[in-house]
C-alpha cells in the first residue's frame, strides 16, 4: 500500500512530511501483523483543535473561534464481515472489541474508549447511516491532556472511518461532529459542548455561533497564520485536570444562575444593558463571581466576532491585540487561571502566563491567554518569530522538553488520506 506523499505535505507541511511518511508505514506494518486476513485498508486522519477565542462561551449559547491543527489521530482501517469493531491504539494498551449488535450505553464503560466506540456506532445507526465492522490500528499525536482535544479527535476519527468505509463519504461533517459529541455526553459521561468535535470534523479556522446549540451557525474564516509574523504556540504546563470537575462545572452554573434572574436559561438571551442596570441585584442574588463571569461572557462573545473579522481582513496585529484582551478577561473576570482551593503549591498555568506576560512586555509584541477550560493544562501564546527561540528557552526548563509547541493550522477536517 503506497503512502500518499502529496497529501501528507498538505496535512502536515513539507517540513514534517518525511517523519509522517515513516509513521504511516509503521501503521501499515502493525496493521498487517495484528489482524487475521486484513482487508484492503484505508488511512483516515482526524485533527486536534485549538481555541482562538470564546473562552467558556459555548455552554451559554455563545460564539467561539477555533481551528484545526496538524497534530492528529490517524487510523489504518479496513472493513470486517463479522459486525464487530476491533482496534488497537497507541494511547492505550490492549485490543478494543465492540459488538455492533449491542449498541446500548453501558454504565460500566463510562469514561472508557469502549464507550466512545459504541456511542459513535450507535449514532450512525440511529442517524440512518450505513454501519459495519472494521479493524483499525490507530496512532495519536494529540496527547491526552494536551489541551488540543484528544477525545474529540478520536471520536471524530471513528465517525470518519464509518463514513469512508460504509457511506462513501456522504455523511455531512457536522453530522459526524454531533454524533461524536453525543457519544461523549451520553456514553462516555462528559458534558462537553460541540466546539471540539466541530473543529475536528470541519477543519480550518471556524467562527461558530451556538445560539442554536444543536444547529450552530458555521462561518469559515480565511486566515493565513503561516504568513504572519507570529508563531501560534501552546505551552503544556504538565498539570492534568484531575480534581477540577467542580471548578469547571461552576463556570456555566454561575453564568446560568445570573441568566435565570432575567428569566433566561443562558446569558445569550440576556441583554447586557439590562444586566448592567440590575447589577446590584445580580450581586446580591447570584454573587460577585457570577456577576464577573457574566461580564466576561458579554465581552468575550463580542470579541469573537472582532477576532474573526481581523483575521479575515489580514489584520493580524489586531487579532493578537484582541487575543491579549481575551486572556486578560479570562484571568480577571472569568477567573480560570488559578485552581480553586488547595495549598497553592500547584499553579503552573498561572506561572506560565506570568512569565509569558513579562517576556512579551519586554519584547513589546505578542499575546498570551489561558487555553480551553483553564485552571491547569495549557496556555496559548502569539510570539513574534524573531522572539520564539528565546521564549522557548525561557519556559522549557520549567515545564519540560517539548512543552513549548508551535502549532500549524490545518485546512482539512477528518479525511481519508489517499
Amino acid at each position: 500500500m503506497k503512502v500518499p506523499e502529496k497529501m501528507l505535505a498538505r496535512l502536515y507541511g513539507a517540513e514534517d512530511s518525511g517523519r509522517q511518511k515513516r509513521r504511516y508505514r509503521d501503521l501499515l506494518r502493525e496493521y498487517a501483523g495484528s489482524f487475521e486476513r486484513p482487508q484492503p485498508a484505508l488511512y483516515v486522519s482526524s485533527p486536534g483543535r485549538t481555541e482562538l477565542g470564546g473562552n467558556h462561551t459555548d455552554h451559554n449559547n455563545g460564539r467561539v473561534l477555533c481551528a484545526a491543527v496538524s497534530r492528529d489521530t490517524v487510523a489504518l482501517c479496513g472493513p470486517r464481515s463479522d459486525n464487530r469493531i476491533k482496534l488497537r491504539t497507541s494511547a492505550l494498551p490492549g485490543l478494543f472489541d465492540v459488538d455492533l449488535e449491542d449498541l446500548r450505553p453501558r454504565p460500566e464503560e463510562r469514561g472508557t474508549s469502549h464507550a466512545l466506540i459504541r456511542g459513535v456506532a450507535a449514532g450512525f445507526k440511529e442517524g440512518g447511516f450505513a454501519l459495519g465492522g472494521f479493524s483499525a490500528i490507530i496512532h495519536g499525536e494529540v496527547g491526552i491532556g494536551s489541551g488540543l482535544s484528544s477525545s474529540a479527535s478520536f471520536e471524530v476519527l471513528l465517525g470518519g472511518i464509518l463514513n469512508a468505509l460504509y457511506n462513501d463519504g456522504r455523511v455531512d461533517p457536522l453530522a459526524v461532529a454531533r454524533i461524536a459529541r453525543r457519544a461523549e455526553n451520553e456514553f462516555f459521561g462528559k458534558p462537553c459542548g460541540l466546539m471540539d468535535q466541530a473543529a475536528a470534523a470541519l477543519g480550518g479556522v471556524l467562527a461558530l455561533d451556538f445560539e442554536d446549540e444543536d444547529a450552530p451557525a458555521v462561518v469559515r474564516v480565511p486566515a493565513d497564520f503561516a504568513s504572519s509574523e507570529y508563531v501560534l504556540a501552546v505551552v503544556h504546563t504538565g498539570a492534568g485536570h484531575e480534581g477540577l470537575t467542580g471548578a469547571y462545572a461552576a463556570i456555566p452554573a454561575e453564568m446560568k444562575a445570573a441568566a435565570a434572574l432575567f428569566g433566561q436559561e443562558t446569558l445569550r438571551g440576556v441583554s447586557e444593558r439590562a444586566f448592567r442596570a440590575r447589577l446590584d441585584e445580580v450581586r446580591r442574588r447570584a454573587g460577585d463571581r457570577a456577576a464577573l463571569r457574566a461580564l466576561h461572557f458579554f465581552a468575550e462573545n463580542r470579541r469573537v466576532g472582532l477576532m474573526a473579522e481581523a483575521l479575515a481582513a489580514d489584520r493580524f496585529d489586531d487579532h493578537v491585540r484582541l487575543a491579549a484582551e481575551s486572556g486578560a478577561s479570562s484571568a480577571g473576570l472569568l477567573q480560570n487561571t488559578i485552581p480553586p482551593g488547595g495549598s497553592g503549591r500547584s499553579q503552573p498555568a498561572a506561572l506560565a502566563l506570568a512569565l509569558s506576560h513579562e517576556f512579551l512586555a519586554r519584547a513589546g509584541r505578542g499575546a498570551c491567554r489561558i487555553h480551553g477550560g483553564g485552571f491547569a493544562g495549557t496556555i496559548q501564546a502569539y510570539v513574534h518569530r524573531d522572539d520564539f527561540r528565546a521564549y522557548s528557552r525561557l519556559l522549557t526548563p520549567l515545564f519540560g522538553k517539548g512543552s513549548v509547541e508551535p502549532l500549524r493550522i490545518r485546512a482539512e477536517g477528518v479525511t481519508p488520506v489517499a
